[in-house]
């Protein structure tokens, strides 16, 4: 195991705008922010967020879009 390497557990999160990040899986996510029910190492979450996150303009910006 490399010394940088980050072995925390993470949290998948969403906000309002369907914006994904991830946060540490020991703290509740920023006011905002919501658990999405995805959790694991940094590079797991990161490449979920990777598969589901496919279109990243906000949600207010896609719904304007629509009209």
């Amino acid at each position: 195991m490399d010394e940088t390497e980050d072995i925390r557990d993470y949290d998948v999160v969403v906000n309002h705008e369907e914006q994904y990040s991830i946060w540490f899986a020991d703290r509740e996510p920023p006011l905002g922010w919501r658990k999405v029910g995805k959790q694991g190492k940094k590079n797991q979450c990161l490449e979920y967020i990777k598969e589901i996150w496919t279109d990243m303009r906000p949600l207010s910006l896609r719904q304007q879009q629509r009209q």
